[in-house]
């Protein structure tokens, strides 16, 4: 078993001395591109007579395109030999940069994958309804403070000026730190503010559940304040961001799954992984917005001025 970019290391060593009846592929949408070194590194691997089992929810995730490197793996005669045609034959050019799906193509990515099990989700889950709630927290006097001030200025920048759209989400993006517990300066020096509110809540939310729990926090600094919080409380808690390493997160998701502890699992969105079975945990925590709440906190904040409350 090896994982799509741990294959590159071991494919010359499995061409010259591997003989497989069959080879199966997990997260297939990972061999989308026949260009890559990784899809290469399967092709080689792979002869007329090795059966290939491909699996994957996802076969055309972007755009019909990205059925091509998977149907020149498991069907190539159905597909044409070159991928600029296979685009022409499912996509039509509207710009020079845009291109849209033509209105047969999920038929002929239905049909280039074939042969194929198809399962819909109806017929695979039989899970009750996800419940959503909302909880709004109130700023501490702290951060009202600084959110105040940093608003202020925001607004005095933008008298009598253009403000880019990148300037502005740096601006909010500060605001949300603040609210969340911490800001960064522009020497990537941390800031702290009390954010008790905030924490007390999520223990509030972590008691209502005798289940495991995943909380997602968006800044770095946050993660930490969660993980001292839980620790100074014997909650049993590991974390996942950037620097976690590949080998680690496989070890803590393994334990979150398997093991009475970790119960709890703080994540950065940035650094999760696709693909990953958390079904141990029966409830999921936004500590603080991630990117499609920050494009809606962006807009508020333009629209109204005032700093809101911060779920």
């Amino acid at each position: 078993m090896v994982n799509y970019d741990g294959l590159n290391l071991i494919a010359e060593e499995v061409v010259a001395n591997g003989k497989f009846d069959l080879v199966i592929v997990d997260e297939a949408n990972a061999y989308k591109n026949p260009s890559t070194k990784r899809w290469k590194s399967l092709n080689k691997i792979l002869k007329p007579e090795t059966m290939l089992w491909m699996m994957t929810g996802t076969p055309s995730a972007q755009s019909p395109v990205d059925a091509y490197g998977l149907a020149k793996l498991v069907n190539p005669s159905g597909v044409p030999k070159f991928a600029t045609a296979w685009r022409d034959k499912v996509m039509s050019k509207l710009t020079k940069f845009k291109w849209v799906p033509k209105s047969g193509a999920a038929q002929a990515v239905y049909d280039a994958l074939q042969p194929a099990i198809r399962y819909t989700k109806e017929e695979c889950t039989d899970l009750p309804p996800v419940l959503t709630e909302t909880r709004e927290i109130p700023l501490t006097p702290q951060q009202v403070k600084y959110y105040r001030l940093l608003k202020d200025r925001m607004v005095m920048q933008a008298s009598g000026e253009t403000i880019t759209a990148v300037n502005a989400a740096a601006g909010v993006s500060k605001l949300l730190q603040i609210s969340a517990g911490a800001a960064y300066t522009d020497d990537h020096e941390v800031v702290e503010f009390d954010c008790m509110p905030r924490l007390n809540v999520l223990l509030e939310v972590l008691e209502e559940t005798s289940r495991k729990v995943i909380v997602f926090a968006p800044f770095r600094h946050s993660i930490e304040t969660i993980q001292t919080y839980l620790i100074k409380r014997g909650i049993a808690s590991e974390v996942i961001h950037g620097d976690v390493t590949v080998n680690k997160r496989t070890d803590i998701f393994k334990r979150f799954q398997t093991l009475p502890n970790p119960r709890i699992l703080v994540v950065q969105p940035q650094a999760a992984s696709h693909g990953v079975t958390l079904t141990a945990a029966d409830t999921v925590v936004f500590y603080g917005p991630v990117a499609f709440k920050l494009c809606l906190t962006l807009a508020y904040w333009w629209c109204n001025l005032k700093p809101p409350r911060m779920v």
